[in-house]
Parts: C-alpha cells; sequence; structure tokens
C-alpha cells in the first residue's frame, strides 16, 4: 500500500487553526466575562448613582431680600439719617467665602438709641460625595442635624397666627397696673421695681415656642430664644429651612438696652417667617 506523502505548508496550515480556534476560545472567553462585569458594573453604577440636587450654583446673598423687607426688619428711632448711612445699613455685608457656587451670607446691623437689630443669612449648596446618596438627601441629614441641635420637636406644627392667641396669654411687656406711664403708682408713691417676665415665646406649648414650619421649602423650622445678660436682653429668631439641596439660615436678633423691655416674639418671628417665605419664592424661580 503506498504511503502518503507528507505535506508541510498542510500542517501548518492545521496547527495555525487550531491554535487559533483556541485563542478564539480563550479570548471569547475573558471577554465575556469581562464584558459581562463590566456592563453590570456600569448598570450597577448607573442604578446607585443617586440624583444630583436641582441647584449647581447660588445668588448673592446680599441682593436676595428686597430693600423694603430689610427696612421693615431694621427699623430706626426717628433720628434722622443720612442717604449715606442708609444706603449703607440696607446694603449688608457679605461674608466672606472661597466658593460662592457652595455657600453665600450677608449681615445687616441697625443701631439706635433703643437698642440694635441684626440680621443674618446664610446659604448652603449641599453636594454628596456618595454616590447611593442624592444630593437632596445628604442635605435632608444635615438640616436634621440643625433642628435635632436646636431641640425642636419633629412632630410639631406651625403655630396659629397671633390673631388666633388666647386672650390671656402671657405678654412680653413687664406690667405693673398701679402705675402710671411714668412709673409711678397712682396714689402717688414710687412704683415697685419689674420683676423680668418669664419668656412666653420659648414655653413649651405656646403658640410662639420653637417648632415645626408648615409650607416652607421641602423641610423648615424655628426656634426662639431669650437671653438675659448684665448688658441688656436679646432675643434671637432663627428659621431654617430646606429647598432641594439648598439649606437656608436666617437669624434676626434684637437687642435691648432696657431689661423691662423685652423684644416681641411675634413681631421678630413674623418678619423672619415672612423673609423665609420671600427667599423660598426667589430659589424656586
Amino acid at each position: 500500500m503506498p504511503r502518503k506523502s507528507f505535506v508541510p505548508g498542510a500542517a501548518l496550515l492545521v496547527t495555525a487553526a487550531l491554535a487559533a480556534g483556541l485563542t478564539g476560545c480563550t479570548s471569547g472567553s475573558a471577554t465575556g466575562t469581562g464584558g459581562g462585569d463590566g456592563k453590570g458594573g456600569d448598570s450597577t453604577a448607573s442604578t446607585q448613582s443617586a440624583q444630583p440636587g436641582r441647584y449647581q450654583t447660588l445668588p448673592e446673598a446680599c441682593g436676595l431680600p428686597s430693600r423694603n423687607t430689610v427696612r421693615s426688619m431694621l427699623p430706626g428711632d426717628g433720628q434722622p439719617q443720612s442717604q449715606a448711612d442708609a444706603a449703607k445699613i440696607y446694603a449688608g455685608r457679605a461674608d466672606v467665602t472661597y466658593d460662592a457656587d457652595r455657600r453665600v451670607g450677608c449681615q445687616w446691623t441697625r443701631e439706635t438709641s433703643e437698642g440694635t437689630r441684626h440680621l443674618t443669612l446664610d446659604i448652603q449648596r449641599v453636594v454628596s460625595y456618595n454616590a447611593a446618596v442624592s444630593d437632596d438627601d445628604r442635605a435632608q441629614e444635615i438640616y436634621d442635624g440643625k433642628q435635632q441641635a436646636a431641640k425642636i420637636p419633629a412632630g410639631g406644627s406651625e403655630s396659629p397666627s397671633a390673631e388666633a392667641s388666647p386672650k390671656d396669654a402671657p405678654t412680653d411687656q413687664p406690667t405693673d397696673k398701679g402705675a402710671d406711664a411714668g412709673g409711678k403708682k397712682a396714689n402717688g408713691g414710687a412704683a415697685a421695681p419689674s420683676a423680668t417676665p418669664s419668656d412666653p415665646g420659648a414655653a413649651p406649648g405656646s403658640p410662639l415656642a420653637p417648632r415645626v414650619l408648615e409650607n416652607l421649602g421641602d423641610a423648615a423650622f424655628l426656634n426662639d430664644k431669650l437671653v438675659t445678660t448684665d448688658s441688656g436682653v436679646h432675643r434671637d429668631v432663627t428659621v431654617v429651612f430646606r429647598t432641594s439641596n439648598v439649606i437656608v439660615t436666617i437669624t434676626y436678633d434684637q437687642w435691648s438696652v432696657d431689661k423691662t423691655k423685652l423684644p416681641e416674639s411675634q413681631e421678630l418671628q413674623d418678619k423672619a417667617r415672612s423673609l423665609a417665605g420671600e427667599l423660598a419664592d426667589h430659589l424656586s424661580e
């Protein structure tokens, strides 16, 4: 039986084909595995990547409140005021910031013969660096921390208006029914010195007590503190609200050199609350 002839070229072709087949299987397996992980990873990352917040920049803080609003919150005492002084007071003083897209602020101060009022505005844009936590959720975490630090009841709600307050509710002003406007008794005797009254704004159950506010941003609360010092007495009203990934803090206080004349909760709270609503409307535009 004749022996088949050996063809070197054919052997090489067979060997090359086998090698190519093996390489193709190996590459296909690696590609399939790697590609599957890559796509799966991308899908997972896409699923876990939270949505960014609505706000990517911040407005200029000193120009955000209207001039009329600032005027009403920093009233005078009837003394004449130059246009230059008025312009300086109502223009405010911008906070020093190193990233105006992340945090801005402004401060206003008005000194009178009756005392001093301060208004401070702080606006923070929150950015989450966790792909699984959205900017809004991170902002809510920060807001919750502020509410807890202020010891605001989580289940509370905004109080009724001043007109709905009980008629027998205590007032901020000390009274002496036996004394006239000049501080003398009706019978001619000297009026006894009035003790500093308790603070109804901070009393639990009072309509002016620290509380959660409704219909203001995504979440909001108001805090009210009365502080007496050797130099006088001051009331600090703070309103904090969150809208998407921005947290706004308004601090409004009034100092009185006369400890018997306490700054009124109702006035300060109403003005701070009104400013908060104005700012929330501007931010939502």
